[in-house]
């Protein structure tokens, strides 16, 4: 393609106008799913925005060039060499008949002859659109590439992204110390947490990781408490990681805005970045079938109008998630013309945000405040009591899957519904085209049930407070938590409920949680010793026979506990069945591939009483090895949950509650 550079001024004749680069390629069209299967991560998407671009006649304005493939030895300094071989040999013939099964093997991936070649396109446009900036050859870039990025991590690709293309081009812009790139700024404004680039820069001070997305107390894609605002940065980065997380769907313009000014731009004006880089994901934008949230093109422009102020309206976009064509390719135009500075902007916004936008922005100031003293000043009640009535909200963990919110948008886009990304994999059998997206969203097969028998569920941690535990079985939440538990989808109570001393080594671990706050939590050694006991609460649950291919057979209640302990919202498919009950009393512990992310995946045999199999779930035995080392932190319970596992033992007639504060103590502190 043709490099073109625009002369023309501003209309104004006051000033040139900005000198604008855009990235596109169609080599990244390359990359599609394996048989041609609809799937919203596609090669229309980036097409789309180009059309749109082309009808606008940007193009002709700005500095358009080519991707060129990314250097390994970038992409090693956020990337292992184990990740690296695995994109770059995807597409090989040799691994042509292995593909599927390698991505299936990853949470939301696919895979195809072309993922190798338009991943590396990806990550190099991002990372020489961005070197362009820095050096000065360009005022600002907007990068046009997929695969997105912001999910993959060190070792791992997901959520359909197979390199992180904005942590490479962060990390090569302040190795380049001639660029004289000294801190950066990552906006992160896809609907989903950038789980991937925060921890990348987790201990950072370099770089400000700013990501506001749905969260729903962890339950929304990629789940778990990464995104929740406690989630602060560690050591040298603490207090440059700021997550601003969605309790609902259905947030617009005006709670983005709110959040802009009442938390990014004022920690923003201390930082002073001298580069902001966007991971511009444009799924929460109105009627985007995985966002369900309502951001408008002028919203887009003005949230990126106000990032403008800052290190001389040096920004790089980088396209990350969006996948309603229509409103993808509108809000991309509409942040081009920003960049380009092609008409005035009026800010001003008639709607006010929602009462739970003004409660995150709240507790995240108060969390931040440490570290950002610019955010210790109280809001004005007058300010915060200005709020939208709330609309219905339908949650991500929701019987049928879908968020399609208030009728409140155009007809072209009243047919899009939300669909987690979890459900959007790509398997052997995922050509049959006779099944409707919707069928992936309804209630799971396995919840067909024929009969039942038991299983023990053990607890060693604040499950051993009943109250506790049957906020997994019934929903809601308990003194001290911080955010209530889904349920299983069988409410029925625990058919009994006793006390065990297994030889295992209780310990604490971890900073903090979503549910408690600051603060370890509780693991079990999976290596049994003569010298350990731990107190263990048994409670009988349903172990359910249900029949899909195969007569697979699952365990209803012990799965559902098993997701929550993982803050796992996929649900079709058992994790833990028969046949992994069948080896695991010789095997004595079986680690979950599928739930290798949360901290529970390992399930642990702990023998039988009554005949029946006594199961819980903990760490694996490398886990600890982490823990000693240092590599995770080991530390003590937050007063609540400390105080909800002595309310355990104590009502569990096991400890007078001298008795358990000391043993809870003893357990934090005794070195593993």
């Amino acid at each position: 393609m043709a490099t073109t550079t625009s002369t023309s001024s501003n209309g104004s004749g006051a000033q040139p106008q900005r000198r604008v680069g855009l990235v596109y390629d169609e080599r990244m069209c390359k990359h599609s799913t394996p048989r041609g299967e609809d799937h919203p991560e596609n090669p229309n998407r980036i097409r789309a925005i180009w059309n749109k671009l082309l009808s606008a006649g940007i193009p002709h304005r700005c500095v358009v060039f080519d991707a060129k493939e990314v250097k390994d030895t970038y992409i090693a300094q956020v990337h292992t060499n184990n990740h690296i071989n695995l994109i770059k040999t995807i597409s090989s013939k040799k691994l042509a008949p292995q593909r599927n099964r390698v991505a299936a093997k990853y949470n939301s991936i696919y895979f195809n002859e072309g993922s190798s070649e338009s991943a590396y396109l990806a990550a190099g446009a991002v990372l020489e659109a961005a070197e362009k900036v820095a050096k000065g050859e360009l005022n600002s870039a907007f990068a046009i590439v997929r695969p997105p990025g912001h999910h993959a991590e060190e070792n791992e690709p997901m959520g359909f992204c197979l390199y992180n293309n904005i942590a490479i081009a962060t990390s090569f812009l302040l190795n380049q110390k001639e660029l004289g790139i000294k801190k950066v700024l990552i906006v992160d404004w896809d609907v989903h947490h950038g789980n991937g680039t925060q921890k990348m820069f987790w201990k950072d001070s370099q770089v400000l990781f700013f990501s506001v997305h749905r969260h729903e107390f962890g339950s929304f894609y990629p789940a778990g408490d990464d995104g929740h605002y406690i989630m602060m940065g560690e050591g040298p980065g603490a207090g440059y990681n700021i997550n601003v997380p969605w309790e609902n769907g259905q947030c617009g313009d005006a709670d983005y805005i709110a959040v802009w000014d009442y938390i990014l731009l004022p920690v923003a004006r201390e930082f002073n970045p001298d580069i902001i880089l966007i991971s511009a994901g444009f799924d929460a934008a109105l009627g985007d079938p995985l966002g369900g949230c309502c951001i408008t093109p002028r919203g887009y422009s003005i949230m990126l109008k106000k990032l403008m102020e800052f290190s001389k309206g040096k920004i790089l976009m980088a396209l990350e998630g969006g996948y309603n064509l229509k409103s993808l390719a509108n809000s991309v135009l509409a942040c081009v013309e920003v960049l380009l500075e092609d008409k005035p902007i009026a800010e001003s916004i008639e709607v006010y945000p929602f009462e739970s936008t003004w409660s995150v922005i709240k507790a995240v100031r108060e969390e931040l405040s440490a570290f950002w003293p610019v955010l210790a000043e109280k809001l004005p009640e007058k300010l915060t009591s200005r709020v939208m009535p709330p609309v219905q909200i339908y949650s991500s963990q929701s019987e049928d899957e879908y968020d399609d919110g208030p009728n409140t948008l155009s007809e072209d886009l009243q047919e899009d519904v939300t669909i987690p990304l979890s459900k959007l994999k790509v398997s052997d059998d995922a050509h049959d085209a006779d099944q409707p997206a919707a069928a992936a969203a309804s209630s799971p097969a396995w919840r067909s049930e024929l009969s039942k028998i038991d299983v023990w569920y053990a607890s060693f941690g604040s499950n051993m407070s009943e109250s506790r535990f049957r906020c997994y079985i019934e929903g809601g939440q308990a003194e001290g938590m911080r955010r209530p538990c889904k349920g299983a989808a069988d409410k029925s109570e625990p058919k009994e409920v006793l006390w065990k001393i297994v030889p295992h080594r209780l310990f604490f671990g971890r900073e903090s949680t979503s549910t408690w706050g600051p603060g370890g939590v509780a693991f079990l050694h999976p290596a049994s010793s003569d010298q350990e006991k731990t107190f263990m609460c048994l409670y009988r649950i349903t172990y359910a026979i249900a029949n899909i291919s195969l007569l697979l057979f699952i365990l209803e209640q012990f799965n559902d506990v098993l997701l929550q302990e993982n803050l796992c919202t996929d649900t079709n498919s058992p994790f833990f069945d028969l046949s992994a009950l069948d080896s695991i009393e010789n095997e004595k512990n079986i680690s979950l591939e599928a739930l290798k992310d949360g901290w529970y995946h390992n399930v642990l045999y702990l023998g039988k009483e009554k005949d029946i199999p006594i199961l819980t779930m903990t760490c694996t035995v490398a886990d600890v090895e982490d823990f000693k080392s240092g590599k995770t932190s080991v530390c003590p319970p937050a007063k609540e949950y400390a105080d909800t596992l002595v309310r355990g033992l104590v009502l569990g007639k096991q400890l007078s509650q001298d008795e358990a504060i000391a043993y809870i103590q003893e357990a934090s502190t005794k070195p593993l």
